[in-house]
């Protein structure tokens, strides 16, 4: 760990410009991978940075209701598939403006990173965002059940992330902890490629390869 992320990780990650800009650039400079999507559906999820109330960097995490048809009431990035005539952004913060009342336009977006094709038949773009100070969420009781907020901090720890494997593929299952709760792939791709990539700078960080846990196949 370089001397400046040392220190960063020390005092937290303050939510100010410093850091947006910082992060903005590490972004800039990505060359991010694009799926093809052929024979798959696509989808949007949004890396939402917010403050935590205590001017510290945090991200939105949400539980997904349990009525939902389909990964209800598994762990998530606000997200969801993209309409017809829609660009990954647009569904992104459409998404973001649906599921828990955060209204956002497209200067927010500070950039993408590389689309994670999943088992559940879809290619996920994911986008960082930055919602700014004051910014005001509520959860739509009709697809999630509760808003996580997970400090930046909170994301480097020794004891993640964790590969794992499984007798179903030859790929590792990657999981991502945070306080004394977890999430796999193919949310923890996409909080994984955040924080190499854009916290730790670190821009060959690939997750394509990564395998998600079984219960997420569906």
């Amino acid at each position: 760990m370089n001397l400046r992320l040392r220190t960063m990780t020390a005092n937290g990650f303050p939510y100010n410009d410093d850091l947006r800009g910082r992060f903005t650039e590490r972004l800039k400079n990505f060359d991010r991978r694009a799926h093809d999507g052929e024979g798959l559906k696509q989808a949007a999820v949004t890396m939402t940075l917010i403050d935590d109330g205590k001017g510290q960097a945090a991200f939105i995490l949400t539980r997904r209701t349990p009525r939902l048809s389909s990964h209800a009431g598994q762990k998530a990035l606000p997200g969801g598939r993209i309409d017809g005539g829609e660009t990954a952004m647009q569904a992104g913060l459409r998404e973001l403006s649906e599921e828990i009342n955060l209204h956002l336009g497209e200067d927010a977006v500070m950039g993408l990173l590389d689309d994670y094709p999943t088992r559940s038949g879809y290619v996920i773009t994911p986008m960082v965002i930055w919602a700014g100070a004051g910014a005001q969420y509520s959860a739509n009781p009709d697809e999630v059940a509760r808003i996580m907020p997970i400090t930046l901090s909170d994301l480097m720890r020794p004891d993640s992330p964790e590969f794992e494997t499984i007798p179903e593929s030859d790929r590792p299952v990657l999981k991502i902890r945070f306080g004394d709760d977890h999430v796999h792939a193919p949310t923890a791709a996409v909080i994984y490629q955040f924080i190499e990539v854009v916290m730790r700078g670190r821009a060959n960080i690939r997750v394509d390869h990564v395998e998600q846990a079984v219960f997420a196949w569906k």
